[in-house]
């Protein structure tokens, strides 16, 4: 069974900088669409960025400029470097992707996220 893992969240000051790094794993597949989402408290759950297969990449408007989203397809990786980060960027980072096993039909997964806080 594939699964999505977060890691490289923290705390860090406004201004400073964190890398996401999303890993895919469990077998062979193959990874079209992966984004970043982030959820804070009390909202719903908002799409801050998606990279295709190919390369192309669009961002919500409030981090564009800010932040990077990159993916590696020899590792199953993707990558969400942020700068310039602001308090209201705190929220539970999530990685998502369509996939498709060997031989199978594509499906959506989740990683469980992983928090990131922006405060002095």
């Amino acid at each position: 069974q594939v699964q999505l893992v977060e890691s490289g969240g923290g705390l860090v000051q406004p201004g400073g900088s964190l890398r996401l790094s999303c890993l895919a794993s469990g077998g062979a597949f193959t990874i079209y669409v992966m984004r970043w989402y982030r959820q804070a408290p009390g909202n719903q759950r908002e799409l801050v960025a998606t990279i295709t297969s190919g390369g192309s990449t669009n961002y919500a408007s409030s981090v564009r400029g800010r932040f990077t989203i990159s993916r590696d397809n020899a590792k199953n990786t993707v990558e969400l470097q942020m700068n310039s980060l602001k308090p209201e960027d705190t929220a539970v980072y999530y990685c998502n992707a369509d996939i498709a096993a060997m031989m199978r039909e594509l499906w959506n997964y989740w990683g469980r996220g992983t928090q990131v806080t922006v405060s002095s």
